[in-house]
Parts: C-alpha cells; sequence; structure tokens
C-alpha cells in the first residue's frame, strides 16, 4: 500500500488524526483514517522471581472513561518525545506503581489495533522491585494491588482483566518465560 497524500485535521496532546489517501494492493485508491500515535510502553512488575510456583506482581485498578469504569492494567504509558520503550516502561513503573526495576525484559511489541492506528506498546517485564514514591499525572486515578499469579490467571478467564496490553502482557509471560 503507498500513501500518495495526507491531511490532519486534528492534532491534540497525545493523538493526531490524519486522513490519508492511499493506493491499495489491487491498484484501487481511498482515503483511510489514521489514528497516529507516538507509541507507549507497559510493564508486568514482578514482586517475585517469576519463576517461582505462585508470584506476586502488581496491577493497576485504573478509571478509564472511555470504558466508562476502573480496569485492571499493569502500568503503562505513552513514550514522551525522546524516550526509549525502555526509559518509558520504568518512568510508568516508577510512577504508577511506585518501584524502580533492577531488571528490565524486553517481552513484544504489539500493535494495538492496526486497523486504524499506528499505536505500538513495547511490553516488558521488571524484576527486583524496589519501592520508592508514586508520581500519578492529574488525570490518573488508580489504586495498585499486589496480586499473585494465579488470581491473575483466574481474573483473567473470567474476564475481570479486559484490557489489551496487559492481556498481552501477562499471557506472553504465562506462555513464553514462566516454567509452571
Amino acid at each position: 500500500m503507498t500513501r500518495l497524500s495526507s491531511t490532519r485535521p486534528y492534532a491534540g496532546r497525545r493523538i493526531s488524526v490524519d486522513l490519508d489517501t492511499v493506493r491499495f494492493p489491487d491498484g484501487s485508491v481511498g482515503t483511510l483514517e489514521m489514528v497516529r500515535h507516538p507509541g507507549a510502553s507497559a510493564v508486568v512488575p514482578f514482586l517475585d522471581d517469576p519463576a517461582d510456583p505462585d508470584p506476586r506482581v502488581i496491577l493497576i485498578r485504573q478509571y478509564r472513561h472511555a470504558a466508562d469504569g476502573y480496569l485492571w492494567e499493569i502500568p503503562a504509558g505513552t513514550l514522551d518525545p525522546g524516550d526509549t520503550p525502555d526509559g518509558c516502561a520504568r518512568r510508568e513503573l516508577r510512577e504508577e506503581a511506585g518501584c524502580e526495576a533492577g531488571t528490565l525484559e524486553h517481552l513484544a511489541t504489539i500493535y494495538t489495533t492496526p486497523g486504524f492506528t499506528d499505536e505500538r506498546i513495547h511490553l516488558y517485564a521488571a524484576t527486583g522491585l524496589r519501592r520508592v514514591a508514586q508520581a500519578l499525572e492529574a488525570d490518573e486515578f488508580l489504586e495498585t494491588h499486589e496480586v499473585r499469579w494465579s488470581e491473575v490467571g483466574r481474573m483473567i478467564r473470567q474476564g475481570e482483566i479486559a484490557d489489551g496490553k496487559s492481556l498481552s502482557a501477562l499471557m506472553y509471560m504465562q506462555c513464553f518465560r514462566r516454567h509452571h
């Protein structure tokens, strides 16, 4: 697919919206609405060794206007200009969970909804945590919770964790990093 032209009818604090005129693989031409996003990082914070039988992780319960309520999530945030994905992950872990990581391991990078946005989220696992002060932004309303891995599995199975980035990171850990 080739982009022939682009206009930006909206530029906001976190996202922009472009109208892209593109040539599709079959040669036809059309217009697509694209939400442009700088990207984000998200991190699964392990309080115990992830190889332990039932380690503790930190989950946050955060109010999300788009969901009209609270969601269970892992700490995450948008990349600032000049940020690296791992720097963003470390910052969000500190700000939202009140922890610094001894070790940060990249798990995967995912596209959130490639049908209309270029947003990519870099997923990490953090171990060797040290408690520090939280530094929430004015629009962040969240609580941190220590949750056993077995409880995380139950929450996923029962649909209590419905946030896509969190599901991706938690299930990636279960499938490819934990050996139980």
